[in-house]
């Protein structure tokens, strides 16, 4: 009998929209749009990509930015409940977006406690921001993902007997999702799972995501 761990994204899985795109839609970095088409359509790996933007905007603007990212995020429908869900079931729930720390980690600070939360840093040290990237590629990813995800999964998942979901949207999470027994997915990452035939099932909000699990713990009886 598996037991299920879940791997979710933040940013447009959690939150409604992507932060950083938020982010750089309001400060406008030089380029930025060109630069994210890049990303999205993996002309340059995330790293690079998420490195670059940032880099144009002047730590001096830390606080601005923070307040702008934090007030602008928005909680997608049920996630407060899905976290409970999670709890009360005794499934792990970890956190693993492609975000930095400034803002996932106040964003997120009123719903955990959770298993852990792996994301990006940002250093304001010097004239402009530079991105840290502590949870790097192992030596089986070589996409320069930043924040690897397929790794971190890698790492925490050791036992055979784990039921891996992965919960995500984009690009970040489509390495993680070549690992999953089960996705849940939006917007790019479903395109991705019907077009690479992942085991998937599409979802709006977190109560869908609880609807799903829930029917293969009482349907399938943890049949996984």
């Amino acid at each position: 009998m598996k037991k299920p761990v879940i791997y979710c994204d933040f940013d447009g899985t959690i939150t409604d929209s992507d932060n950083i795109i938020a982010i750089m839609k309001k400060f406008a970095p030089p380029n930025w749009e060109v630069v994210k088409d890049q990303i999205l359509t993996r002309e340059i790996s995330i790293s690079e990509g998420v490195g670059r933007l940032f880099a144009e905007l002047s730590s001096d603007k830390k606080q601005e930015i923070t307040s702008f990212a934090i007030e602008n995020a928005r909680i997608r429908d049920g996630f407060p409940e899905f976290v409970e869900f999670a709890r009360s079931e005794g499934i792990p729930l970890y956190i693993v977006s492609g975000g930095i720390d400034f803002f996932v980690y106040p964003i997120l600070e009123n719903y955990g406690p959770f298993d852990g939360v792996y994301c990006n840093q940002a250093d304001f040290s010097g004239e402009t921001i530079k991105i840290l990237w502590p949870y790097e590629c192992d030596s089986l990813c070589e996409n320069n993902c930043g924040c690897c995800k397929p790794s971190i999964i890698r790492k925490l998942t050791k036992d055979a007997d784990s039921f891996t979901i992965v919960i995500g949207d984009s690009v970040t999470d489509l390495e993680a999702a070549k690992l999953a027994n089960f996705v849940l997915a939006r917007d790019l990452l479903e395109e991705k799972c019907v077009e690479w035939g992942i085991n998937h099932q599409g979802f709006k909000t977190f109560f869908d995501c609880i609807e799903a699990i829930k029917n293969r713990i009482e349907v399938k009886k943890l049949a996984w």
